[in-house]
């Protein structure tokens, strides 16, 4: 994991080495955390959806590791307690684990933050990197930096963190039911309806919203379904803000960086370029859009280990309302509202649009959201979406096209700095 920085190194939320699928499912408090509060007050609880605050004002100049250490925000935890409150980080308290390290489940008191038995005081979500690991030093400080400051009800909340000698461990609410990708993806797990992946897909877009709309921009810049978090009534909240950057100031466009992300979510000009806008991270959203509509990753390689590209094979459907249903989730059984689906489709399509400027800003990407939400809240309006070929005896629309075999994709090969690998987010429990 490299050598610590010393107090007088800058973090200016750049970062030059790759970030693994903090997958999840582990960074956050549970809703019985409603009266807990952090270091300065900081609540823990499910926030009402309707706020959107900065903690505190961001600096406009890169801050010091020792300024970033320091926020009152944060509480410094020592190695000792927080072995403590994961009892010893032992096999039974893992919650996942991933390119990074492991995440385990921790109990903290919750008027003190101090170590507390388990089953007692509050839930915590402990990530604690390995030194081998892709996450380094300066990506384990961009999130210390961001999260420390930025308070949000669609952003994980950093309880705090701890840094002695070459361990570096954050701690985070715990989110009981974990990550999307998870949900969407995992072998096994109870298939999400469309009223509930709307739900999502409006709390991820406030979260990306409030980054994007801050006084001191900040792109995300590694949106992705791994990093989206649902508590236990599946509010979203992004996590993982080690690849964060400041957006561009003055009369900048765009901030130039090295080229990092996942592949599959990252946008195409971003990826030749390195010149990354807020409209990467729209690209990135309509990616997470497209996988809660279809039920399918961004990348697949089920077709005799080659990758396709979701965005690629969907495209030519998402604005033919008699075609759609074909890349529709079969997970869905046929319960979805039509027109909802035809919108939800067509937005998703003017975010991946290939030229940046004309991708719609996050702002306008909620307000469709919010009202596809509200049309699929019981009560609202909406007709089923019939296959023009009639609905199976089953109920599930059966897609007629299969990912990556009518429409052949070789693999995406980035024009800039090559995207790093990933491997599978962890479990969650």
């Amino acid at each position: 994991m490299g050598n610590c920085l010393d107090s007088s190194a800058k973090v200016d939320s750049s970062s030059h080495s790759p970030h693994a699928n903090s997958g999840s499912s582990a960074s956050n408090v549970s809703s019985n955390t409603s009266r807990s509060t952090g270091p300065s007050g900081r609540s823990t609880n499910s926030y009402s959806t309707g706020s959107s605050s900065l903690g505190s004002s961001l600096p406009t100049q890169p801050r010091t590791e020792g300024e970033i250490l320091s926020s009152p925000n944060l509480k410094a935890f020592s190695f000792n307690e927080l072995k403590n409150a994961t009892k010893n980080f032992r096999p039974d308290s893992l919650l996942g684990e991933g390119g990074f390290g492991r995440v385990f489940k921790g109990w903290i008191d919750e008027t003190t933050l101090t170590a507390s038995r388990p089953g007692s005081g509050i839930v915590v979500a402990v990530k604690k990197l390995k030194p081998e690991g892709f996450q380094g030093h300066k990506e384990w400080l961009t999130e210390v930096n961001y999260l420390g400051q930025l308070s949000h009800p669609n952003l994980v909340l950093l309880v705090g963190y701890c840094l002695e000698g070459e361990n570096r461990l954050l701690v985070y609410e715990f989110m009981p039911k974990g990550s999307l990708e998870n949900h969407l993806f995992r072998r096994g797990a109870q298939p999400l309806t469309w009223a509930i992946r709307m739900k999502v897909a409006v709390g991820a877009a406030k979260g990306l919203n409030f980054l994007h709309e801050a006084k001191s921009q900040v792109i995300y810049r590694d949106f992705k379904a791994a990093n989206i978090l649902l508590d236990a009534e599946f509010n979203a909240k992004l996590s993982d803000f080690g690849l964060a950057k400041a957006g561009p100031t003055g009369d900048n466009t765009h901030v130039t960086t090295k080229v990092m992300g996942t592949q599959g979510y990252a946008a195409p000009e971003y990826i030749a370029t390195g010149l990354l806008t807020a409209k990467s991270d729209v690209y990135s959203f309509g990616v997470v859009l497209l996988e809660l509509i279809s039920g399918r990753r961004a990348m697949d390689n089920s077709n005799g280990g080659v990758e396709y590209s979701l965005v690629d094979w969907a495209k030519p459907y998402l604005d033919d309302k008699r075609k759609l249903f074909r890349i529709m989730d079969t997970k869905l059984g046929g319960q979805y509202p039509q027109k909802g689906a035809l919108a939800a489709a067509s937005l998703a399509l003017q975010c991946l649009n290939p030229d940046a400027k004309l991708r719609p800003k996050m702002s306008e990407v909620l307000v469709t959201l919010e009202q596809l939400e509200s049309a699929a809240k019981p009560g609202g309006k909406h007709t089923q979406m019939e296959s023009p070929r009639g609905r199976h005896s089953s109920g599930v629309q059966k897609s007629s096209v299969r990912f990556g075999q009518d429409r052949p994709l070789g693999n995406i090969t980035p024009g800039a700095s090559p995207l790093p690998s990933y491997s599978k987010s962890p479990r969650v429990r």
